[in-house]
């Protein structure tokens, strides 16, 4: 039966396939690998016999990547504004993912899977980095950023709604647990306090509603891409597509020239590579490495995240704040659990 790891697993595919050695015998002994046009960063590295444990210790690094982007996003945009913040990092993005995986392949798609993917995809990175640009204040974009991170449980009950992945009744508890923990950050020092939610999201409500949206829209492009089994790797044409987006708004909205310094050329650098980068030591990790360790590290992102967020934006965070991401962490976790098949073995 599919885990749900699995099931996200076939989410990060990309075009190259995980048996390297059984295609390195079909390549003719009169070319050698340089020689081949279409070899590009990410085909070399997986040729390179990573040990389960080295191919685990890289895919950790994603963790620590993708937890340093909501921080550097909201850096970045307080020198060149949300807009031209983003445009200028999903641009480095793009180029970095177009070296690390090669040109897509988009033949081996449907129209009908590019036309939702790319929906679902370029609505998820727009919002995630518009929400976090737009905040009021630093503390504000680490909420944002929380808010994202209900991700894992929308596609985990996706998995089970429409891709019908079994799962215990518990799962229900996990689902609560994760939305009672973002109504404790939302709640600010006044911890899980309605009246408290409520003025806060008010005071700013596109931000929250745009991070909703990008956890759902992610949860979306997760389910559809392992419903349909999608094979192959599209991430950097959707990077490109959110490019050319926010470089269109960013030109018709009149936002002024860009700010260039040394300040925000490393925001810009900074975040486009662990944007691409943590694609890339993700890939390696799920192909090579243990999947049961890196799917119980990725559960501690929304935490590192706001570990990383507060030391980089001077941005304190409140007790209640802490209490409500470690409930986050704990509801996905449950949920992940509510998932698997479990055997235990009477010992004689």
């Amino acid at each position: 039966m599919k885990t749900v790891w699995q099931y996200l697993h076939s989410c990060f595919q990309t075009t190259f396939p995980l048996d390297y050695a059984n295609r390195r015998r079909k390549i003719s002994k009169n070319y050698t690998i340089k020689q081949i046009p279409t070899q590009h960063i990410m085909n070399r590295l997986l040729q390179h016999a990573f040990t389960p444990n080295q191919a685990t210790s890289i895919g950790l690094l994603a963790v620590a990547f993708w937890s340093s982007v909501v921080g550097l996003i909201r850096a970045l945009s307080l020198h060149m504004g949300a807009v031209g913040g983003a445009a200028v990092m999903y641009s480095l993005s793009t180029l970095l993912l177009l070296a690390i995986f090669g040109l897509p392949n988009l033949r081996q798609f449907s129209r009908s899977y590019l036309f939702w993917a790319s929906i679902f995809f370029v609505g998820c990175e727009l919002c995630l980095s518009l929400s976090i640009g737009f905040a009021d204040n630093a503390r504000q974009a680490v909420e944002v950023g929380m808010v994202n991170y209900l991700w894992p449980t929308f596609t985990i009950i996706g998995a089970v709604w429409f891709n019908k992945q079994p799962a215990k009744w518990w799962i229900g508890i996990g689902f609560i647990l994760s939305f009672v923990g973002i109504a404790t950050v939302l709640g600010g020092d006044g911890g899980f306090s309605l009246p408290e939610i409520i003025g806060n999201v008010r005071t700013n409500p596109l931000s929250y509603i745009m991070a909703l949206l990008d956890a759902l829209f992610w949860a979306a492009y997760c389910t559809l891409t392992a419903r349909t089994k999608a094979q192959g790797n599209a991430v950097g044409f959707f990077f490109l597509l959110v490019s050319c987006i926010l470089w269109a708004k960013y030109f018709a909205g009149g936002y002024g020239s860009l700010h260039f310094d040394t300040d925000s050329i490393l925001y810009a650098v900074s975040a486009a590579a662990c944007m691409g980068l943590g694609y890339a030591v993700w890939n390696i990790g799920i192909s090579c490495g243990n999947m049961t360790v890196l799917a119980g590290a990725s559960y501690f992102i929304p935490i590192f995240s706001a570990l990383i967020s507060s030391v980089l934006l001077n941005a304190p965070l409140s007790v209640q704040f802490w209490q409500g991401a470690i409930m986050v962490c704990i509801g996905s976790g449950v949920c992940w659990l509510a998932t698997q098949n479990f055997s235990f073995r009477r010992i004689e």
